[in-house]
């Protein structure tokens, strides 16, 4: 017998004897009616004791388990234990669901978790915005329902989840995101989207630049071999004709080794992330030599000024600088005709240091402004090979300032011409060691 029936058959044990000791001193009926009274006592001792159970099991809680005697104290003793344990693990699983959907929340990645029938049981808030779900309504739902997109339908349905979709949504076609379906437990799912659209753009910008490097390089290579067969062909070379094809074969050259120098020039200041030398740059003496070498490259076509307006310094990279300020020069002359005015100025605007490039060329539409500054990007293909740009000045410009905490401006109107401005901060101003003033050149 079971150690748990040892205090039931004790106590029934106890409740036979006093009448069986009645019965030998007063008789039967009296012993028999003790023992009827007895037995129905300790029914009701059950029945009392079973209903504080039944009362306690509709709304089980550790702070109101009953109190009971004899065996009842055991049962209620193995319930309080019992209820502490169940609570307790309840209340750690309710702690770590918290702790997952905190966590959950608080990925930069979208979380969708499916239950066995696609139908949607929790997400977090960036999948509710890239998907355009709301989880108090949509709760309950199949996720196909509410994405109603082949190819994500597909995707779902052919249960090969180890390569993830590249999905735009339809409510915003500029976004693109990855998705990948994780199954765990009872055939539940894991759907996990991340953006990647700037991943994608920079892609789309680095196949684009292959290209176009490609088509640049291809262009004089292709001149330069047509006129080293052509020379080879020669049986008798002419002087002059000679001449004039190692003039243009040169003229090539020089096309290819400016884009490599670009090419290298660009590369370098992308992937150098780490600071750079500085030094105070004497920006007036540095404008002056900047106002020769445009004279040189106008070849008197243009109508050049100087302004000095300012008498700080900078403090910063002088190479960089020089080359930014270059190529916003350069770029002023090739895209300004003949005749045209070009006017380089340094001057202070509202606190901070600021070199203008100043034209009255060709101008540019308003919608180009905005992608002036990515790698090989041309207003006029034809007109750009013709003046002889590499397509990357801007670029350089953009990435060297950025270097020195400064902004590009780009200011332009059709047919009356643009300013480009560098705009560096007020903390990068430096007096001047020697007074500065205003100088003007003209070449005409």
């Amino acid at each position: 017998m079971s150690s748990f029936w040892l205090r039931p058959a004790a106590t029934l044990s106890t409740l036979a004897a006093f009448p069986l000791v009645l019965w030998a001193a007063v008789g039967a009926v009296p012993a028999l009616s003790l023992f009827v009274a007895l037995l129905l006592s300790y029914l009701l001792h059950h029945l009392y004791n079973l209903r504080a159970l039944a009362g306690w099991l509709n709304k089980p809680d550790v702070a109101t388990v009953p109190h009971g005697s004899g065996l009842w104290e055991e049962v209620f003793s193995v319930l309080y234990q019992r209820e502490r344990l169940q609570s307790y693990s309840r209340q750690s699983l309710s702690t770590a669901l918290e702790r997952f959907q905190s966590a959950g929340e608080a990925m930069p990645d979208g979380i969708v978790m499916l239950n066995s029938g696609d139908q949607i049981e929790w997400c977090n808030p960036v999948a509710e915005d890239q998907f355009g779900l709301n989880l108090a309504r949509d709760r309950g739902q199949w996720l196909t329902y509410l994405i109603r997109q082949a190819q994500f339908t597909d995707y779902l349905a052919a249960h090969n989840y180890r390569e993830p979709l590249i999905f735009k949504p339809t409510r915003n076609r500029e976004l693109v995101l990855s998705l990948q379906l994780i199954p765990f437990g009872d055939e539940q799912k894991l759907l996990i989207s991340r953006d990647i659209t700037q991943l994608e753009r920079v892609e789309t910008m680095r196949r684009d630049f292959v290209a176009n490097v490609s088509h640049e390089l291809s262009t004089p290579l292709t001149v330069v071999g047509g006129f080293l067969e052509t020379l080879a062909d020669m049986t008798h070379l002419d002087e002059a004709q000679t001449k004039h094809y190692l003039d243009l074969m040169l003229d090539q050259t020089s096309r290819m080794q400016h884009l490599v120098k670009d090419l290298l020039t660009l590369s370098r200041l992308e992937s150098n992330h780490s600071a750079h030398a500085e030094v105070k740059i004497d920006v007036p003496r540095l404008l002056r030599a900047l106002f020769r070498e445009a004279q040189t490259l106008s070849g008197g076509r243009h109508r050049l000024r100087l302004n000095l307006d300012s008498t700080h310094w900078l403090l910063g990279n002088e190479a960089e600088l020089h080359s930014a300020f270059g190529n916003l020069t350069s770029n002023a002359i090739r895209y300004t005709s003949e005749n045209g005015e070009i006017v380089l100025q340094w001057e202070e605007w509202e606190g901070e240091g600021v070199f203008s490039v100043q034209d009255s060329g060709i101008g540019i539409e308003p919608q180009h402004i905005p992608r002036l500054t990515e790698r090989f990007y041309r207003v006029d293909r034809s007109r750009s090979r013709e003046t002889g740009g590499t397509g990357l000045g801007l670029a350089i410009a953009k990435h060297a300032l950025t270097r020195h905490q400064a902004r590009l401006e780009i200011e332009s109107t059709p047919g009356r011409g643009s300013t480009f401005s560098a705009c560096f901060p007020a903390r990068r101003l430096i007096e001047a060691s020697k007074p500065l003033g205003r100088e003007e050149a003209q070449d005409s």
